[in-house]
């Protein structure tokens, strides 16, 4: 190796997805700021936050940071697209030999990143973190473990339990999943998808420093139907099961009508038996059958628009604020 010769540092970039975070987002610097001092030596590090249309000061504070540390990065998206289209945005603009994916609520603990860092450096292209314990309120828990339990009986890949999108991901992996640019996101589960050498680092999360959460249980929900509409095709497979039981419920209820009819005629109704338990029958498994066909159509309807996932109104980055 020649004098002078001088071996160019490799980059790291955090991205963080901001909605409505200003009570968090001064303390989460901080932190980062503090728990990432040690890679100064080796890494090259860039903080990118993605404001997910903030109704609060959050994108003013991030500006202000901005003018701070030039590690900042700033996107302000268009209006509010959702935690997974905000982690979509941060990873088609950070370019880094790794990325890593954190929420801003500070549950997820930035001292875990070094260890993320650590599996990296030892040849793990993906790094999750799994949550060993998680410090959230009894019905987040009851949700979360039954969602799990559903998604791991029903996807048609293997998506780690008791993980959220906290987790490195190398280079690679990151030009992998910028290829998939489906509406309906679900980004741990695109992640197994694409496979590479994946390891887990255990952690235990930590309460939400400040705010409020940005999953209601409406919001719960749509993400959980992301999860297994966009990686299973059992709901399809389950209306033919369902079909069959309901069937087999009919008949039973037919011999049960015959068998009233014969052994105890005075006690027949005529006609209203047979027609209620067709009615209410075939009407309740119809109506099943038609709403697990609308939610796939409807997934097949949103993906042919082929729109853009999302805008962004101001860029703040390589010390330019670009409208």
């Amino acid at each position: 190796m020649g004098a002078g010769h001088v071996t160019a540092k490799r980059r790291i970039a955090y991205v963080f997805p901001i909605y409505n975070e200003e009570g968090t987002i001064p303390t989460l610097y901080e932190r980062m700021i503090e728990t990432t001092a040690p890679l100064l030596d080796r890494y090259d590090l860039e903080f990118v936050f993605v404001d997910d249309g903030s109704r609060d000061r959050s994108l003013e504070l991030l500006l202000e940071l901005r003018t701070r540390d030039s590690r900042v990065s700033v996107y302000s998206l268009s209006r509010n697209f959702g935690h997974q289209i905000a982690v979509t945005a941060g990873l088609d603009h950070a370019e880094a030999d790794a990325v890593i994916i954190m929420d801003a609520d500070l549950q997820d603990p930035p001292a875990v990143s070094l260890e993320l860092i650590e599996r990296w450096e030892a040849g793990a292209q993906v790094v999750y973190a799994q949550r060993r314990s998680r410090k959230d309120s009894p019905f987040k828990r009851v949700t979360a473990s039954v969602f799990y339990w559903v998604l791991t009986r029903l996807a048609s890949i293997e998506i780690p339990r008791d993980t959220g999108d906290f987790r490195l991901l190398d280079r690679r992996v990151v030009e992998e999943l910028r290829k998939y640019r489906e509406q309906n996101r679900f980004l741990r589960g695109l992640v197994s998808y694409v496979g590479f050498r994946q390891e887990a680092v255990l952690f235990d999360r930590d309460a939400r420093h400040a705010g409020v959460t940005g999953y209601p249980l409406r919001k719960m929900l749509r993400f959980a139907s992301d999860g297994i509409l966009g990686f299973s095709t059992a709901p399809l497979k389950l209306i033919s099961r369902l079909g069959a039981v309901l069937s087999a419920l009919a008949f039973v209820g037919v011999v049960y009508v015959l068998f009233v009819r014969l052994a105890t005629p005075e006690l027949a109704v005529p006609g209203w038996a047979f027609v209620m338990i067709s009615m209410l029958l075939l009407g309740g498994l119809q109506l099943v059958m038609l709403g697990v066909l609308g939610s796939y159509i409807g997934r097949i309807y949103v993906e042919t628009q082929a729109r853009p996932l999302y805008a962004i109104q101001l860029a703040a980055t390589d010390g330019e604020r670009k409208p």
